[in-house]
């Protein structure tokens, strides 16, 4: 039906910056909003930043003025730029979108997860 594909993690060093990207393929019909995840080891996962279909961001205290979500509803993509990165931004960060997706004649909605990418900060 849907995939959601993240990529752009990596390993980096305290202050740098990585650009992250998801991108949803499959039997799209519209794509409501879009987010990033992150869950770091031992932890729970939290809501890094989402962003509306009309562009409406939000952001997690502890990356405001770091990351900036973006998106690109003519190809179904959700970036989030991270700059200033910190050790304690090591996690894996997930892509989650919530799809209307053509299925037969009908149109479903339902919520999708991406794979998951590893960021890494050295201190």
């Amino acid at each position: 039906q849907v995939q959601l594909v993240e990529s752009g993690g990596g390993l980096v060093q305290a202050g740098g910056s990585l650009r992250l990207s998801c991108a949803a393929s499959g039997s799209i019909f519209s794509i409501n909003a879009m987010g990033w995840y992150r869950q770091a080891p031992g932890k729970q996962r939290e809501l890094v930043a989402s962003i509306t279909s009309g562009g409406s961001t939000n952001y997690a205290d502890s990356v405001k003025g770091r990351f900036t979500i973006s998106r690109d509803n003519s190809k179904n993509t959700v970036y989030l730029q991270t700059n200033s990165l910190k050790p304690e931004d090591t996690a894996v960060y997930y892509c989650n979108a919530d799809v209307i997706y053509y299925s037969g004649t009908y149109r479903r909605t339902n919520d999708y997860w991406g794979q998951g990418t590893q960021v890494t900060v050295s201190s």
